[in-house]
């Protein structure tokens, strides 16, 4: 393997300047213009006559983007092509760019900016034969792919789960007639029942003031609050703060099974309870009875969460309540057709979960091959041995 050279980023590439290319000089075309964020749009002549590496300027400073073809850097970015740094691979410097992290050095005061002095000062570190970067790139452009490929997945399926929402909960699955109702059309089996006729509906407590002393907090018992539902995925599967004894005794407890609503801030997000806890008054249960699926009933919310966010009562602080809630009109079929519903919710639910894991999963491989990979703690041919190996 070849040996490493450690030298000032100045010394091993030319940082140049984007150009100017407001939105009303642009004249469509299939050239990508990247701007600080990324792609912001196109154009029908390139700026840059061949692949290159985008670097933000302002605003998202210090990002780093990769075209594979000619591209027009705008005037927010620098740009860097392989003629700019003669002595790098450019899928390499790609990478090498990403782990010195150029972020770090953006200003603070206004508009985040770069500046190209201050970046060529950075140290880097890369192997001196090219052949060793190429290889090096590739193994990380194989994990990234591998990343994009799940993203990928989690995106189609969020948009089929979103298409199959709205298509199951006003077709049904027997392709009946439908008939009109105050929420739209519906299966003309199916009736329509308002929440507080079908469920129970209990708000949360926490009765001392201020909350977070420290006194009741920190015990055995489960506190989940607003931001465990609104940043769930349908299933409340874990809290972020505990409660005591004394605690307990002034929150109020909801049992397993329970659909829980926010009803401030991030009005109507929901989550079904996975284990027993205490909640605050931010939150209000809802437990069906026995016509009403608990599953079928949460994803039916679900899609309800933007209405009840325009339609949440506007004072000083926008929120709902049980009398929000209580007349809220839901579609009921049979508890058999709920069932087969639900399950098909579910299913996406699951692929998506799955993705979302793998995704995980590669990306904590991708953050750890960069750092190894780029100080060489971990040399290539290593890899390909463990590899080989497996």
């Amino acid at each position: 393997m070849s040996d490493w050279q450690k030298k000032r980023l100045g010394d091993v590439l030319q940082l140049n300047y984007g150009k100017s290319l407001p939105f009303k000089n642009r004249v469509y075309g299939i050239i990508p213009v990247y701007g600080s964020n990324g792609i912001v749009g196109s154009h029908n002549k390139p700026i840059v006559d061949a692949p290159g590496l985008i670097i933000g300027r302002k605003g998202s400073a210090g990002q780093v983007h990769r075209s594979i073809v000619p591209f027009c850097p705008i005037d927010t970015t620098f740009y860097v092509t392989a003629a700019d740094a003669p002595d790098l691979d450019l899928d390499f410097l790609f990478y090498l760019l990403r782990h010195i992290d150029l972020t770090r050095i953006t200003g603070d005061v206004g508009v985040p900016g770069l500046n190209r002095e201050m970046a060529y000062l950075e140290s880097v570190h890369f192997p001196s034969a090219l052949l060793e970067q190429k290889k090096i790139a590739h193994i990380l452009s194989t994990v990234q792919r591998a990343i994009e490929a799940q993203e990928r997945i989690i995106q189609t399926t969020t948009e089929l789960k979103r298409a199959l929402m709205h298509k199951l909960f006003t077709e049904g699955l027997h392709n009946e007639a439908q008939k009109q109702t105050e929420i739209g059309l519906v299966p003309e089996s199916w009736e329509v029942m308002l929440l507080g006729n079908v469920a129970k509906i209990e708000r949360g407590k926490f009765t001392h003031r201020p909350r977070n002393e420290p006194r009741f907090y920190g015990g055995e018992y489960p506190f989940v609050q607003t931001g465990d539902v609104s940043n769930c995925d349908g299933y409340v599967r874990s809290y972020t703060q505990t409660l005591n004894e004394d605690g307990l005794f002034i929150s109020k407890m909801f049992p397993a099974g329970t659909i829980l609503i926010t009803i401030a801030a991030n009005i109507g997000f929901t989550g079904i309870l996975e284990f027993d806890s205490a909640c605050p008054d931010s939150l209000i249960g809802i437990s069906p009875d026995e016509n009403v699926q608990t599953e079928f009933l949460n994803y039916y919310l679900i899609t309800q969460q933007p209405l009840m966010d325009r339609m949440a009562p506007k004072g000083t602080q926008k929120n709902i309540n049980i009398q929000f809630l209580k007349p809220w009109p839901i579609p009921i079929p049979t508890i058999e057709e709920q069932t087969e519903i639900a399950d098909a919710f579910s299913a996406t639910d699951r692929k998506i979960r799955l993705a979302s894991q793998r995704r995980n999963r590669l990306q904590d491989l991708f953050r750890t091959l960069l750092h190894e990979l780029m100080t060489a703690k971990t040399r290539v041919d290593k890899i390909k041995m463990e590899k080989e190996g497996a």
